[in-house]
């Protein structure tokens, strides 16, 4: 697929997505909503990627909404990406469902300003580290909107509630040591450090990880989240658990473990799932 939003490029196990607006800031608009969603359609079918890194071209990471249209820019009938009688959806939370649901590890590096929506659909991510040159901001009440992009139920989950009320209320711009203190971030780098380090941590979990190992444990932290008791996660825990232990990876993963050498696991998380995932739908949304 080509894309006009996104640079799209898997090296050894490793796709790096970039959102390649820079003379935008990467704001975010509906064909970067629609490219998000395929890449990582894309990346979720294709056994080859391993773990994703996430970034922004240029000085920015993501300023957020593309704001080209003015006061209209958030009203919904004045978008031609959501024509009249469709449903009521939020772009950004499309995109966080989406990521949401990603069968590989997801790394954010954020190399600038994550504003809005651009910092909120990395939400669903899992670890986001940062340039000192980063910055953040969850700026819906300056702008006379609400939270978005699911951020309701990710942020505070991320970070509690009382960090989440602060950033929220506020809706101040914040640097990465703020995002670091508060539980945002892993790590912040200097500027030419930080995709190589998201890189490194990408190869740790590429080279020495099991796909498939990968995909059922990502479910499980996000879905347990939601728990209501414990037994949950040891109910599906126990499914999981049986069909890992009587697969080809994990006896590799005990033999290249007793030999010291590099496992070689087999497994294809696009094909090889296990006849209860995803187990969630066994009790559907409402």
């Amino acid at each position: 697929m080509t894309y006009e939003t996104l640079d799209y490029q898997v090296e050894d196990g490793i796709l790096t997505l970039t959102l390649n607006r820079p003379e935008r800031m990467n704001a975010f608009n509906g064909q970067m909503r629609r490219e998000l969603i395929a890449a990582f359609d894309a990346a979720d079918a294709d056994d080859a990627v391993r773990v994703i890194i996430v970034t922004g071209a240029g000085k920015a990471f993501c300023a957020g909404a593309d704001l080209e249209k003015g006061g209209d820019t958030f009203n919904r009938h004045a978008r031609q990406d959501q024509p009249e009688g469709a449903d009521l959806r939020d772009g950004g939370g499309t995109v966080s469902l989406r990521i949401y649901e990603c069968t590989k590890p997801v790394i954010a590096a954020f190399n600038g300003a994550a504003v809005g929506v651009g910092a909120t659909m990395t939400l669903p991510m899992d670890i986001r580290m940062a340039s000192t040159n980063a910055k953040f901001g969850f700026v819906f009440a300056r702008r006379g909107i609400t939270m978005e992009a699911c951020s309701s139920w990710f942020l505070p989950r991320l970070v509690g509630p009382m960090q989440t009320a602060e950033w929220v209320h506020t809706g101040r711009v914040f640097g990465a040591e703020e995002a670091l203190k508060g539980g945002l971030i892993r790590s912040i780098h200097e500027p030419d450090e930080l995709l190589p380090a998201a890189r490194t941590l990408a190869r740790e979990i590429a080279d020495n990880t099991s796909g498939m190992s990968a995909l059922l444990n990502r479910q499980l932290m996000w879905r347990m989240m939601a728990a209501d008791h414990p037994m949950e996660a040891h109910i599906i825990d126990s499914r999981a658990i049986a069909f890992m232990g009587e697969s080809e990876d994990a006896k590799e993963g005990v033999r290249s473990f007793l030999e010291k050498r590099p496992p070689q696991f087999r497994l294809r998380p696009s094909q090889d799932r296990p006849d209860f995932y995803p187990w969630w739908q066994e009790r559907p949304f409402r």
